[in-house]
């Protein structure tokens, strides 16, 4: 009787975790790119430390849609306006190195891929880029991207499955370090999902 007992407190607290671990992130989270790898995903994998909350979701970077002529304010691109994860907004890590960056060709074809553990309706992708000469020291705005998406993927409604990935080429003509801004906008709610992935041409 005491074995039986334990094994059903034991499976009632299991179930209280359960239940926990679904509401404190995984029933909000939706998307996140590991294609080039974001920044967020950098943070749950472990590669970068001391991120906050973002490293248990990095798929929950949900903010306004309509961007670049609305959307997250200057500043909180990266983090989708959500001071949870204003980690994601800084140039640098949260120990003060470089965000790791995915090497990259201008004019190559390349492969963006999206992860999704909830999969919305879906109006399309876009992808931005910064612009030759951007300010890297301060957190991402507008004035640092060519606000003419490089990447347009509409995607018609449809939701799409766990996993996405369509290709593009990337521009040409650029240089050095350089962030690509990815934007998935939902169909049927007012937001969209933001990640930044930093790249050296």
């Amino acid at each position: 009787m005491r074995t039986k007992t334990k094994l059903s407190a034991a499976a009632v607290g299991l179930a209280t975790t359960g239940a926990l671990m679904l509401s404190s992130g995984g029933a909000s989270g939706h998307g996140y790119t590991d294609l080039p790898i974001s920044r967020q995903k950098l943070c749950q994998n472990g590669t970068v430390t001391n991120c906050g909350a973002i490293q248990w979701e990095p798929q929950s970077v949900e903010g306004p849609k309509g961007f670049p002529a609305s959307g997250p304010a200057d500043g909180q691109i990266c983090s989708g306006n959500n001071t949870r994860f204003a980690q994601l907004d800084s140039p640098r890590t949260p120990s003060g190195g470089a965000w790791p960056a995915t090497k990259v060709n201008g004019g190559q074809s390349y492969t963006f891929r999206w992860q999704f553990t909830a999969m919305h309706a879906t109006s399309d992708f876009k992808y931005y880029v910064t612009k030759p000469g951007w300010n890297q020291n301060h957190n991402l705005s507008r004035s640092d991207l060519n606000l003419t998406p490089f990447l347009t993927v509409p995607y018609g409604g449809q939701r799409p499955p766990q996993t996405l990935s369509h290709s593009g080429t990337l521009p040409s003509g650029l240089s050095g370090r350089h962030v690509i801004v990815a934007v998935w906008t939902v169909a049927d709610t007012t937001n969209a999902f933001y990640a930044c992935s930093d790249v050296t041409f």
